[in-house]
């Protein structure tokens, strides 16, 4: 008889499963529904669970001893139903299972990703801009000279920017008005279409700036597919009204902010990252019901034409018009046209002297402006650190990207304790690092993608660096084994360096590790505090609260305890700095609500409406001034005396007959 009782629950109970998987399944399909929550794939698995377990038991409960079998056609019954609720809740899930469910997207790559491609074509000179003719910019491989594409992109005037940026606005209105599922399936096309296809993205990324495919899954794929991840999982609930509270004056009022899109936002992006540079500013302007016109950097232009093909395909997917993303190309007076075209805001990556230009120009219009503007960033390694995951976090820190990277480390200030012994193991580990082209074979460190110019600073800096005390004791000079056009620079390793040399204070964007000796924490802290840079910072120490205490007192806008650059993964944080690195945010909750026109809204709470009281309407009587005196004291005033005299007087106005 329990045996009976028992396979009857199970096949009620599977029946509630196999109703609850099939409703997360099959959501609503109303334009505003929620999204699947984190949940669905729990149900799905306690559904299966929860029917192979319940045929499990019916078999093993016929199978134990005669005494205790069920009659067969109650067995039979039972077993079939559960297997019949199995396979349609495996039939059910088998998209989330096997994946494919979504729709895929088409885009071309460009031939000049492939291994096998070859050319004959090389430019004559390594600059982008041809003297005799400005509007044109060159597109070539850094690491070797050869020619992208079709050779030459226009660089656009004032006239052609406000053509895109009237293009997209005309385009805005319609993805304002969109649901958060539609935006959400527009951000899993990209990560569908992201993941599948990484190596052609990242094989684009080294063609045309010279990064290693490393770096470039690094930097242009892993960080996008977190930053799609958080803002599908949690850009509507950032984007959600937000309730604040009322104080007892306007206690019949509710509260809330909510955010809107702004219009069309305009971004001027470095080349570093040209994929994820892009994709981190169209996501949360997309996700937010913006338009977007991006200027891309003249030395990254070749590969922004194929990276804007895959957002464009994805948004005719979910039915809207390819015009809410536009790209710029061209040199300074493109990117000044842009800050002038009527953007609604515009978000700058670059230096900080470009970056009083860009607030400059946007002072004309009153843009509101966000300054990204490089880093200085350094790494306080104390004594008692995990010495093993210090030396191995550091090398990535400084040679990812090949030192091109806003939030590289650029000054290592280590504890004199252990500062020989650190300095020795870098001065072999660096001495090994390989270089080349990083399209030909597996390198640690690429090219430099501005190229010569680039290669020149870098050289000054590590001269005047060795000229003032500073042991040279890796590279220090331009690559010349690995052939190319003079725009690989080796591998470098400065020790003893101070604050008094130009490298401890100015950017040096290359594969150049730099070492500072300190005597203690607050040393530490001077050193680092030393430089007009605050982006991000590390500090290791295996004493949490020393750690903590050392990040709490640099001035940066981001720091990470035992860890370099973990908090770009985090997409749920802001980013940015202080001082020269500039200000505001993108990234997190703070980044995709400044892709927002923020409103204030209030409303009745109840029937009670707001009503002007006699005293105060229009003539004022004489005792006005006492009744807005008496309400004050009755809200403010110090301790409930005085607050039972303000409402006392407050009622004896109102009573009064006086004018």
């Amino acid at each position: 008889t329990f045996l009976r009782c028992s396979l009857c629950v199970s096949v009620t109970s599977t029946c509630v499963c196999g109703a609850h998987v099939a409703a997360c399944l099959h959501p609503p399909t109303q334009p505003n529904s929620s999204p699947l929550r984190n949940n669905t794939c729990a149900t799905m698995i306690c559904g299966v669970l929860n029917a192979v377990v319940r045929v499990a038991n019916c078999i093993v409960a016929n199978t134990l001893s005669p005494s205790l079998q069920l009659p067969l056609f109650s067995c039979t019954a039972s077993f079939a139903v559960e297997v019949l609720l199995v396979a349609y809740v495996l039939y059910a899930s088998r998209k989330f299972i096997l994946g494919g469910g979504r729709r895929r997207l088409t885009v071309t790559v460009p031939a000049e990703a492939s291994t096998s491609w070859t050319t004959t074509k090389v430019v004559d000179e390594l600059k982008l801009q041809d003297p005799k003719d400005p509007r044109v910019i060159k597109l070539y491989d850094p690491c070797s000279g050869y020619v992208l594409g079709k050779g030459t992109a226009r660089a656009m005037d004032a006239a052609d920017v406000k053509a895109v940026v009237a293009k997209a606005r005309a385009a805005q209105p319609a993805w304002a008005a969109s649901s958060f599922e539609t935006r959400r399936e527009l951000l899993r096309l990209l990560m569908d279409y992201i993941v599948e296809h990484q190596e052609e993205i990242c094989r684009v990324a080294s063609r045309d700036t010279g990064k290693t495919m490393v770096d470039g899954a690094f930097g242009e794929v892993l960080t996008t597919c977190e930053k799609l991840r958080w803002t599908v999982e949690n850009g509507e609930k950032a984007l959600a009204p937000e309730h604040r509270g009322v104080g007892a004056l306007a206690m019949h009022k509710s509260a809330r902010v909510e955010y809107h899109p702004m219009g069309v936002l305009g971004a001027i992006i470095p080349w570093n990252y040209p994929f994820h540079n892009m994709y981190g500013q169209l996501i949360s302007a997309l996700f937010a019901g913006n338009a977007i016109v991006i200027k891309v950097s003249e030395h990254a232009t070749w590969s922004a034409e194929y990276y804007l093909s895959i957002v464009h395909a994805a948004l005719k997917a979910v039915g809207h018009s390819p015009d809410l993303v536009q790209i710029v190309t061209g040199y300074a007076e493109a990117g000044n046209a842009l800050i002038n075209s009527g953007v609604d805001k515009v978000t700058f990556i670059g230096s900080p002297g470009v970056g009083k230009l860009v607030m400059k120009a946007a002072a004309d219009t009153l843009t509101p402006v966000v300054l990204e503007l490089g880093g200085k960033d350094a790494a306080v390694i104390c004594e008692d650190c995990d010495y093993d995951q210090v030396v191995n976090l550091t090398l990535r820190g400084t040679f990812q990207n090949c030192g091109q990277n806003c939030i590289g480390l650029e000054r290592l200030v280590v504890h004199e304790k252990i500062y020989d012994r650190f300095v020795q193991f870098m001065e072999r580990e660096v001495n090994k690092l390989t270089q080349g082209a990083p399209m030909n074979n597996c390198f640690d460190c690429g090219a430099m993608t501005m190229g010569v110019a680039q290669v020149a600073k870098i050289q000054h800096l590590v001269d005047d660096a060795v000229k003032k005390g500073a042991r040279l004791l890796a590279g220090g000079k331009v690559n010349t084994k690995v052939g190319g056009p003079g725009t690989f620079y080796t591998p470098t390793l400065l020790a003893d360096v101070t604050p008094a040399m130009e490298i401890a204070q100015e950017e040096v964007f290359g594969p150049v590790m730099v070492i500072m000796k300190s005597k203690d924490d607050q040393d530490s802290i001077r050193l680092v505090n030393s430089s007009q840079y605050g982006l991000g910072s590390s500090v290791f120490s295996k004493d949490y609260a020393r750690a903590e205490r050392i990040a709490r007192a640099i001035r940066a806008g981001m720091s990470n305890i035992n860890d370099f650059g973990v908090n770009y993964l985090c997409q749920s944080l802001p980013f940015g700095g202080v001082n020269i690195s500039g200000f505001d945010r993108f990234a997190g909750i703070e980044g995709l609500r400044g892709c927002c026109l923020l409103k204030a809204v209030t409303s009745d709470k109840t029937f009670i409406r707001t009503t002007i009281p006699p005293p105060l309407q229009y003539p004022i009587m004489a005792s006005g001034f006492k009744f807005c005196e008496a309400m004050i004291n009755m809200f403010y005033g110090d301790g409930l005396a005085a607050r039972a005299k303000g409402l006392f007087n407050l009622a004896r106005i109102s009573l009064s007959k006086k004018k």
